[in-house]
């Protein structure tokens, strides 16, 4: 299950060495971080989201229990600020938006929870971020973006987008609360520099990340234009096989323009994707359709009459 690659006897022969035990802890430490960030599609390519949504939460637990052994390990960080946000978007928020409005107290509960491990998987990122470009390095980035993320390189993709990723959804949650809707302009350098860096990574993960974002109104950053560019790189890069890119722009750009046509018509193109064409993300093509369908059948409530 862990995939480690040394015999007992070598593992011994390597304490014996050393002359200490703490060795083989570290050792094996370092080997179960290494497993457990290593991407894989256990999760993602399952078709059942109830059985997955009972899993990632031990899942979770074990990364955070890992860390206090091995808390510099910058892959198994990233890991878990991934881990966090996917958890939380496709289970917790999802949860709140589920609820019919009548249940105001309980849909408030949902989103502050999603919202608490938003801001959780962001920081297991900004420590990400202090491993790669050194102590206080996040403190910097929120301040002044700039420097740090000059130094970044494609291999510190996946760190810029799950910062981003995690750190976007808390503004988008918490879009009331000055301290964290004043950090949008960086979550946009973040996915920037990324695209830059390697503008094809995550099968067009990083233009869905930016339809959201041009979504936004012009003062703030946002432009309907570059969201269509956007829009039709990622479905491009996916080769139509995933509906992220259908469901966020009909939800940014459609409900802008109140083109209740075109919302119904994009949503409608996300469904009839075969999740099976893609096995391993048949788990996100599940969870977005699963969306796709709330949306349609709440359009009434994104659309004035």
């Amino acid at each position: 299950m862990w995939g480690v690659r040394c015999s007992v006897p070598i593992l011994l022969l390597a304490v014996a060495a050393s002359g200490s035990a703490c060795s083989l802890k570290k050792i094996a430490a370092n080997t179960i971080a290494s497993t457990l960030a290593e991407s894989g599609t256990t999760f993602t390519s399952d078709e059942d989201l109830q059985l997955v949504g009972d899993a990632i939460p031990f899942a979770l637990k074990l990364q955070e229990s890992t860390l206090e052994s091995t808390p510099k390990h910058q892959g198994l960080l990233v890991a878990t600020c991934s881990g966090f946000t996917q958890y939380s978007y496709a289970y917790v928020d999802a949860n709140a938006e589920e609820l019919p409005s009548s249940r105001r107290a309980e849909i408030q509960a949902a989103r502050d929870r999603a919202l608490r491990l938003y801001l959780r998987a962001r920081r297991y990122c900004f420590r990400a971020v202090d491993v790669r470009f050194g102590d206080k390095s996040s403190d910097a980035l929120v301040q002044n973006p700039g420097p740090i993320l000059a130094r970044a390189k494609v291999e510190d993709v996946p760190l810029l987008y799950w910062t981003a990723a995690s750190w976007g959804l808390a503004i988008a949650l918490g879009i009331d609360r000055p301290e964290l809707a004043i950090d949008l302009p960086v979550v946009r350098e973040l996915g920037e520099r990324a695209l830059a860096l390697d503008d094809s990574w995550g099968k067009g993960a990083l233009h869905e990340l930016f339809i959201t974002l041009d979504s936004q109104p012009e003062a703030l950053g946002g432009s309907p234009a570059r969201a269509k560019e956007h829009f039709e790189k990622a479905v491009k890069l996916q080769n139509g096989l995933s509906p992220g890119p259908y469901v966020s722009f009909a939800e940014g750009i459609a409900v802008a323009n109140q083109d209740r046509a075109e919302f119904e018509r994009l949503l409608k193109l996300a469904l009839a994707i075969d999740p099976d064409k893609d096995p391993s993300n048949r788990l996100v093509t599940l969870v977005t359709q699963k969306r796709a369908r709330l949306m349609l059948e709440r359009i009434d409530e994104r659309f004035s009459k």
